[in-house]
This record gives structure tokens, C-alpha cells and sequence, in this order.
């Protein structure tokens, strides 16, 4: 098997940030959202912190609790789904030589992970057609959109879910791949896996969104290799990483409002930023929306107060 050697997902290339709290580890790493640190030879520690990004650009200010909101909804899943992963614990208090400082700081931001060889795929699932897969289709068709049939509308949902398998180009960017180009860069065996794998843990998880009156619609899954056992890892089926609509604003056809980065990116695209860094600042209001409806996401899916969360890590 081909795999890649990244102890994460990618290699990414971020602006030097300053961070609330300071820690006794080797740091491996910064993504556009976690920090990532050595805990021994065998564990990593996953910081999230409340970065929010788009079009491949850190912004400015943060959205405050989002790094626990992706936490909070990672290990809801990693502890409720039906697949191996590479998810240890939160419990901050295996964490050596913390400050009362760092600890409030890093509460329900936190994981410990088992450390995997990642896959240099990132598993897109899509159960809709939707964003990027349907502004491919629309336009005729492409890696994405390879096996779909004809006459599909915007919105609609598929007969099965799809896997639409990236990867990662030097500068971060997403490049769609092919299933043979996906099956040449991690070989078969590999590919097959990891497709059926997202496929399974998407419909597990359909199922759990459709129970709490939410819709999946796509998301970007991560696998890992332990001893020759494929792991779900990194973050999982948060607001980041996956698109989830309401199911009473679902519509065939139309816009859907999204648990996710909408009103950033309607602010940026709005702004006439040219996605060229710097980009412009957020106004409060996209931040306290962003805030708040990554917040609901986390509570329609849980099933739990965000605020009883943030009570019960000691935030």
C-alpha cells in the first residue's frame, strides 16, 4: 500500500500566531484551526483553537468557542459512531505541567489522539448535490460528478451517497481527483477502504443528523493507518468539515441556509476581496452570527447544551 507520511491532513502554510497558553511538548505543527503537539511516541495532543478560515486565508477577529464547538461535536461522534478511530480522550488533566491558566484555556478544546500514518485522501461523501459538486455537474461534468446520472436539479438528493475523494496541492488547496487517479496515488486495496469506510460512517451519521431534524449533506472525511487498521481521524462531521442544512428550510432547487461558514463567505464574496491575503475583517455581526449558528449545530446534534458543555469541561 502507498500512504502518505503526514502525521495530519496536509501540510499548511499559516501566518505565525500567537497563542493563549503555552505548553510543555514538542510542537509538531499548526493547520488553519489546530495546533498539534507531541504527547509521547505514541500520542498527539489536538488543540483547536477558534481560527476561523476561508478561501484558504486565516481571518480576523476569531469566532469565539468555535475551536470547542468542533471539539464537542468531534468527540460526540468519534465515541457514538461504529468505526475505528484514532480518538484517545479529552480529559486535559493527562496534560503534564498545565497552568490554572493554560487549563481554563485549553478546557473542551482538547484531544489526545493515537498517532496514525495519514491517507493522503480526504474522503468528500456527499448524500446531495449541492455546492462545488453542483456547480461542476451544471457545468458539464468532472471528477466529482464522474458517476452521476443526467438531470439531477440543484439539491437533490442522491439515491446512495457518492465518495468524491482530494487531495492536497503544496499551497493547501483542494484538488478533486478521479477514482483512478485516487486508486494510482494510494493503490486499491487502499482506495477501497477508505471509500467504503466514508461511505458507512455517512450514512451512520445521516441517520443520527436525520433523528435531531437535520440534514447531512456533504462532508470531508480523514483516515489514518495503526498496525494495518484503518482509523477515522482529525476532526469529524463538524460544522467545519460538513455541510448540514435544517431539514424545515430544505428545498430542491434553492439556496439552503447551512450550519457552517455561510455568513463569512457571503460577507467575502459581498466585500469584492479578491482572496488575495490580508482579507478584509469580519464585522460582528458574521461573527456572532458564525458563532451562534455553529453553536445550534453543536446542540441540534448533540442533543446537549452548549452551555451545560462548556460547564462540564471546566471552561
Amino acid at each position: 500500500m502507498r500512504l502518505g507520511n503526514r502525521i495530519r491532513i496536509a501540510d499548511l502554510t499559516c501566518h505565525p500566531i500567537t497563542l493563549p497558553f503555552m505548553l510543555d511538548l514538542t510542537h509538531l505543527g499548526s493547520g488553519k484551526v489546530r495546533e498539534i503537539y507531541l504527547l509521547d511516541p505514541e500520542h498527539l495532543l489536538f488543540v483547536a483553537t477558534d481560527r476561523i478560515s476561508a478561501y484558504d486565508v486565516i481571518l480576523s477577529p476569531d469566532v469565539p468557542d468555535k475551536g470547542r464547538v468542533l471539539t464537542g461535536m468531534s468527540e460526540f461522534f468519534f465515541k457514538t459512531l461504529e468505526v475505528p478511530n484514532h480518538y484517545v480522550t479529552s480529559d486535559i488533566s493527562l496534560i503534564p505541567n498545565l497552568s490554572e491558566t493554560d487549563r481554563r484555556s485549553l478546557a473542551g478544546r482538547t484531544m489526545i489522539v493515537r498517532k496514525a500514518e495519514m491517507v493522503p485522501l480526504e474522503g468528500i461523501t456527499r448524500g446531495y448535490l449541492y455546492g462545488s459538486a453542483w456547480r461542476e455537474y451544471s457545468s458539464g461534468g468532472g471528477p466529482a460528478t464522474e458517476n452521476l446520472p443526467p438531470g439531477l436539479t440543484k439539491g437533490s438528493k442522491l439515491d446512495s451517497p457518492i465518495f468524491t475523494p482530494s487531495t492536497k496541492a503544496e499551497a493547501g488547496h483542494d484538488l478533486n481527483l478521479t477514482e483512478s487517479e485516487a486508486r494510482h496515488l494510494v493503490g486499491d486495496e487502499v482506495y477501497e477502504r477508505v471509500r467504503d469506510a466514508s461511505i458507512s460512517v455517512f450514512q451512520q451519521a445521516s441517520s443520527i443528523a436525520e433523528a435531531r431534524g437535520m440534514i447531512l449533506v456533504d462532508t470531508k472525511f480523514e483516515f489514518g493507518m495503526i498496525n494495518d487498521e484503518l482509523v477515522l481521524a482529525d476532526e469529524v462531521l463538524t460544522p467545519d468539515s460538513s455541510r448540514y442544512w435544517g431539514a424545515e428550510d430544505y428545498q430542491i432547487g434553492v439556496d439552503v441556509p447551512s450550519f457552517d461558514k455561510q455568513y463569512v463567505r457571503d460577507f467575502l464574496d459581498e466585500s469584492g476581496w479578491d482572496h488575495v491575503p490580508p482579507a478584509p475583517t469580519l464585522p460582528e455581526s458574521v461573527v456572532t452570527g458564525t458563532r451562534s449558528r455553529y453553536i445550534e449545530a453543536f446542540e441540534r446534534i448533540t442533543g446537549e447544551s452548549f452551555d451545560q458543555y462548556l460547564k462540564d469541561v471546566g471552561a
